[in-house]
Parts: C-alpha cells; structure tokens; sequence
C-alpha cells in the first residue's frame, strides 16, 4: 500500500490484528482532527460510535454521518478525512488482502461453518 494509514497518522490507526488474509485497523479520532491523505485497499468498514466527517478525495469533498453499528462495504480507495461532528469517531476497518496463489496448489472446498474444530 502506498500510503499506509498507520503509517501516515500513527497517533489515529493502530493494528489490531493482521494475517494472510486480513488486517484488522482500529481508528479513533477527536473533534477536529484530520487524517493526512492515505489509502485503503478493499475494506468492510464497521462503526463503533456516531460520527460526522469530512472526506477529501480527487479534489472533491463529501460530508458523511453513521451511527453506531453501521456496517459497510469499502471499495479500494485514497482520500483524507476531518472530524467535523462534536463526538469522538470509534471505527474498525477490515482490509481484505488478495488471494496468493501457490502454482500447483488444488483449492479445497471451503468448510461449512467457523473453523473452530467444533462440529
């Protein structure tokens, strides 16, 4: 990724966890703050509080409010961001990383239901 956000704005995007498949960013902000541009790769954006933000992106800016419990799909994308509301922004993005693919290796069917070991 070009422009890491936890690299771009330390102080607001931590890593929560991270394997082959996802990583897992916790973003928190305060009145006011802003995000230096960064980028996302194909995400699931889930929100942890109410929030209203700015978005700057290609020159073009959009004001956007959730409320908490909000899940939704983020298609691969650069912009930077304010927190133009009066609360604190609690989020938890799910970046999708892309399949690698092993010459030779047959996919297995996925398995029906969590990978626990329960049955």
């Amino acid at each position: 990724m070009a422009r890491d956000p936890v690299v771009t704005n330390p102080e607001l995007y931590r890593v929560v966890m991270e394997n082959d498949a996802v990583r897992v960013l916790e973003y928190r902000d305060s009145p006011g703050d802003r995000t230096q541009p960064h980028d996302h790769p194909d995400s699931v954006m889930v929100t942890l509080s109410s929030f209203r933000r700015r978005l700057v992106a290609g020159g073009e800016s959009r004001e956007v409010t959730f409320e908490p419990g909000a899940v939704r799909w983020l298609a691969a994308q650069e912009h930077s961001g304010e927190n133009i509301g009066d609360s604190e922004t609690h989020v938890v993005f799910v970046e999708l990383k892309a399949p690698e693919h092993k010459p030779g290796a047959e996919a297995a069917p996925p398995p029906l239901g969590p990978t626990d070991g329960g049955g």
